[in-house]
């Protein structure tokens, strides 16, 4: 049986158009990939149709439409993650219709699926204290407690996504004044982040303690594990619960759930407190757009209520009386129907 149309037109996209054109990051394309997985899934076990016999025509608008609720009712997929499979699906049939023109109207219907709107949620965020409170947690005596304070403080300083933390190779580290570190982010894209004086001190004995200098070792990942293979995302998040267990056993300003991302998000948060313009945090974060930033600004209370007392004087008394004690307001309150 010859190859379908459809065969074709997903090998090329994943190894010559996202790859090659598009210069997709690693963590898109196995997103990607995990999308046609699925609708691979649905065709053959709720479709009924061999994956040897998907065609494009296959593949309509109303069966996309089908699989999207499919994801979301059978498989209790959140609205992100349906957005985040139709983007994918998109993506793919753009590429197409640009290779198999005769049948663009069937494939500009599938483009036309709109996104559905999510609940956005305000990004967690740690507190300075508690991420003070678990950099205390780490065994300064011992090799892998010194690398693992080295992790956490690399991974709040710089605002690094856990890619961008385990991508870190030895020549992406500047440690001459001022310190600076170079991640690879989202599409690829290159950017070069400052570290404070005591990050870039634990780095330096870092280096030294695991005899990381060498020039012919420039290509080194930073972070290895115990086997001497760079670190895993599963391997930083059990680094960061390991010691965030530490911590919430000591305080209860910390969080019960958290991430790698949160750091991320705890250090962009930060930033906006001690008044740093939001445009230089997009940058400092590799965000695109200044409307990705913009979430720190509305989260974050605490700089609204400072701006508002600044700005506006106190006009409520502190010395008002307890309205409890006034007889004339409980009984006119108690009429109200």
């Amino acid at each position: 049986m010859n190859p379908t149309n459809f065969a074709k037109y997903l090998t090329t996209f994943f190894s010559l158009y996202l790859k090659e054109q598009k210069n997709a990051s690693k963590n898109t394309i196995v997103s990607y990939k995990d999308t046609f997985k699925l609708i691979l899934t649905y065709c053959q076990d709720v479709k009924g149709v061999a994956i040897e016999r998907i065609t494009l025509d296959v593949l309509t608008a109303d069966l996309i439409k089908e699989f999207l609720r499919w994801l979301e009712l059978e498989r209790k997929c959140s609205a992100a993650t349906r957005n985040q499979r139709l983007a994918a699906l998109h993506s793919f049939f753009r590429y197409v219709q640009v290779e198999d023109p005769g049948a663009i109207y069937s494939f500009q219907k599938i483009i036309a699926i709109p996104i559905k709107k999510s609940e956005k949620k305000q990004p967690s965020h740690l507190t300075p204290d508690a991420v003070k409170l678990l950099l205390e947690q780490p065994d300064k005596y011992s090799t892998k407690g010194r690398r693992d304070l080295t992790l956490l403080s690399v991974l709040y300083d710089t605002a690094a996504r856990v890619q961008e933390l385990i991508d870190i190779e030895i020549r992406d580290i500047r440690l001459e004044p001022p310190a600076v570190l170079v991640l690879n982010g989202k599409g690829n894209k290159q950017r070069r982040v400052p570290i404070m004086q005591n990050t870039a001190d634990l780095i330096k004995n870092y280096l030294l303690e695991n005899d990381l200098n060498a020039q012919w070792k420039n290509k080194y990942p930073l972070f290895v594990n115990s086997q001497k293979r760079k670190l895993t995302k599963e391997g930083v998040s059990y680094i960061l619960t390991k010691y965030a267990n530490m911590a919430r056993s000591i305080s209860p300003i910390f969080p019960i759930h958290i991430s790698p991302h949160v750091l991320r998000h705890s250090k962009a948060m930060h930033l906006l407190q001690a008044g740093v313009f939001l445009g230089h945090i997009r940058d400092y974060l590799g965000h695109v757009d200044l409307k990705t930033t913009e979430i720190y600004a509305r989260a974050d209370s605490e700089t609204k209520r400072k701006a508002i007392e600044k700005a506006f004087p106190n006009v409520v008394s502190d010395q008002l009386s307890d309205w409890n004690k006034d007889k004339n307001l409980l009984t006119w309150l108690s009429g109200l129907k």
